[in-house]
């Protein structure tokens, strides 16, 4: 990886850091509903965190832990709340989260 793409990466992770007050704002009810439909099951926390629009459901299954039921079942609540994005086999919330977001519980207060 050369200089520049590390630099913009860099600057690209200090503005999520610094939007993050923002976004929570703005996205308040749906990330109530994220955590309403995730609960407090960690494998479900991780397999909604891995669904950044690079994976599908088999590559999610393989890296979060979920079994294929539960992950269905998980995909059909965030597709009811229109929590995902629609289009090809590659699974997004139409919000940003950070990586912490189920540890703090989305911490709407702060």
């Amino acid at each position: 990886m050369d200089e520049q793409t590390e630099l913009l990466r860099e600057m690209r992770d200090l503005l999520k850091v610094m939007a993050e007050p923002a976004l929570r704002k703005r996205d308040k009810t749906a990330r109530a509903s994220l955590v309403k439909i995730v609960g407090n099951g960690m494998v479900k926390a991780k397999a909604v965190l891995l669904m950044d629009g690079s994976r599908n459901q088999a590559t999610i299954c393989k890296e979060s832990g979920i079994d294929t039921g539960n992950l269905s079942r998980l995909v059909s609540a965030l597709r009811r709340s229109s929590l995902l994005t629609e289009g090809d086999n590659r699974l997004k919330l139409i919000i940003p989260v950070p990586a912490n977001f189920f540890e703090t519980k989305g911490n709407e207060d702060e």
